[in-house]
């Protein structure tokens, strides 16, 4: 096991900021669409958002269902969500321009 901090990625918050936007929810009604209600608050969601708290894989894992997109898409700095969301069937993210990738996902 290391001893540095885990790496984190950095856009996850604005995505998750832009997923709740995109399906114009508030927070606390983003907390009863993810079935969270119970588990989580709405200051969590903002933090989450803000990227100042980062959520389990279990959460990212409901933000990419609702999103209709892999969960890479979320995690990986190097791609942005579709325009349109939620997508008609699931979709991975768009590539971006400016970035070299060292890996790249083919899912079919």
């Amino acid at each position: 096991m290391g001893k540095g901090k885990r790496e984190r990625p950095a856009q996850l918050g604005s995505k998750l900021l832009e997923i709740r936007r995109k399906l114009t929810l508030s927070q606390n009604q983003m907390l009863r669409h993810l079935g969270l209600n119970d588990k989580l608050t709405r200051e969590e969601i903002s933090a989450y958002e803000r990227g100042v708290r980062e959520p389990s894989l279990l959460t990212i894992l409901k933000y990419a269902q609702i999103a209709g997109v892999y969960v890479d898409s979320l995690i990986d700095d190097n791609v942005d969500l579709p325009e349109e969301l939620p997508t008609k069937s699931k979709r991975e993210g768009v590539e971006r321009s400016n970035t070299s990738t060292k890996y790249k996902y083919n899912r079919k």
